[in-house]
Parts: structure tokens; sequence; C-alpha cells
């Protein structure tokens, strides 16, 4: 699901934020970004079974691609500080297309945690569909 973040215009340069609760459904546990991804490489390819995750491009561009337990796919093409990208648990997505010089901040739920990921695509759709 795409959220727009608050937007204040001033002459000087605009100012975006958010809060915990506030603009996504979760206290942010961890913070890590991604940068510098060579041409043409991918990010991701998993799932959390438990974690929830927010993407915001906070420079450049990127694709995030989420695909579904019945395969079909569905692209954000993230791109404006201002818009972010809620994960919910149990959505597999990967990210693709960065941008030259591309920033991307990812708010997750939970502490990192090996076991909460799946990195097996059938794993997941069996997971997801119950």
């Amino acid at each position: 699901m795409l959220l727009e973040l608050p937007r204040i215009h001033d002459p000087r340069g605009n100012l975006s934020f958010l809060q915990n609760r506030d603009h996504f459904p979760f206290e942010i546990a961890r913070v890590f970004w991604t940068y510098d991804v060579p041409g043409g490489f991918t990010r991701g390819g998993h799932a959390y079974r438990t974690q929830e995750e927010v993407i915001i491009a906070l420079s450049g561009s990127v694709d995030v691609v989420v695909t579904y337990p019945d395969g079909s796919h569905q692209k954000f093409s993230l791109s404006r500080s201002y818009h972010a990208l809620y994960l919910p648990p149990l959505t597999w997505r990967h990210m693709e297309n960065f941008s030259t010089n591309s920033l991307s901040l990812h708010l997750s739920s939970h502490p990192f945690d090996e076991a909460d990921y799946i990195r097996d695509f059938e794993e997941f759709r069996r997971l997801a569909l119950g």
C-alpha cells in the first residue's frame, strides 16, 4: 500500500516527516538503507513471517515489485521522498531498477532475525495461502 507522507512546503526547501503509528501501523524497531546498488542488480527476493516494513526512496528512484501468492505482480515506482510503501507480513518483494545514486530507507517493525525471513517462494505461497 502506497502511503502519502506529510509535506511542508517552504521557499527554502520542503520538509516531510513520519511518526510511529500516525503514518504507519507499527513502532520502528530497526532502520536500514540501501545504496550504491550496481546497475542491473536486484535486492530483496524474500518475505517476512511477522515483520512489517516501510520503504521510502529518499534520493533517486527504485521499483519495488510485490509478488502475490498466485504469482501476479504489482510494481511500485518510488521516486518521491513523501511517498512510502507499506509492506505487511507475508509480502514477497524485490527491488530493482535503482537509479544512479539512489538511496532507499527501510523502517522495520522488528530487529533483524534471520528466522523471520522466507527466502523460498513456494514456502511463502504455502504460508500466505494458509
